[in-house]
């Protein structure tokens, strides 16, 4: 082979190389184009999510807020001035059964998920009202499925507590301070509403006050 012939042999060789190069450093680029635009539509995504949960969160808080704020259908209240808050060592005669408030004992009745199987003093259980709690009652006009269903909803909630008071007048009925619902059903949404708005609610005379070590029932 000729030196001309060789030269031209070796041009052709590096020319090659070098289209190989550049197609090389071509898709290089396109890779890096894709995974930078990949990348951005992902960021995207999430900020987008992440408004949209914000948002979602936000637009649930203020539906609780302003559902919170509205009485429970069918409850009755009671003006907290008039509910006296004395310790007391004797029995009280309550104007209403179960009490709502009033004076009470010293000692509260531990209200931190308590189911009580049998009946347990006012004196006590109204003490737990003031410290927040949510006095869930019934007698035996109450379905046995009910009192299940409430006593596991009790169990799972803090500052609540349970009892049965045979001589009141509704099959299940739900009390907090000044506050107090009437239900046939365990299923009635209003059981809840009354949880969620009474537990430690804005009726709470001595709101984060303790709900454990007190009278135990037994």
């Amino acid at each position: 082979m000729s030196k001309t012939s060789k030269k031209a042999a070796s041009t052709a060789r590096k020319a090659r190389i070098e289209e190989m190069r550049r197609a090389e450093r071509a898709r290089e680029r396109r890779i890096r184009i894709l995974t930078i635009t990949i990348s951005t539509v992902i960021v995207a995504g999430l900020v987008g999510f992440g408004a949209y949960y914000l948002d979602s969160a936000n637009d649930k808080d203020e539906q609780q807020q302003a559902a919170a704020k509205k009485p429970v259908k069918g409850e009755k209240s009671w003006n907290a001035k008039k509910l006296t808050q004395n310790h007391v060592t004797k029995a009280v005669s309550y104007p209403m059964n179960p009490p709502v408030g009033g004076d009470h004992s010293q000692a509260w009745m531990t209200c931190d998920g308590s189911v009580y199987t049998k009946a347990i003093p006012n004196e006590n259980a109204v003490h737990s009202l003031e410290h927040g709690a949510v006095w869930v009652t019934y007698n035996d006009k109450a379905a046995d499925a009910d009192v299940k269903t409430l006593a596991g909803k009790v169990s799972k909630t803090p500052y609540t507590l349970m009892s049965p008071v045979e001589d009141q007048a509704g099959a299940i009925m739900l009390s907090a301070w000044g506050k107090q619902l009437t239900v046939e059903k365990a299923s009635d949404p209003r059981v809840q509403q009354f949880l969620t708005k009474y537990v430690q609610g804005a009726q709470t005379p001595e709101p984060g006050a303790a709900c454990t070590n007190g009278v135990d029932g037994s």
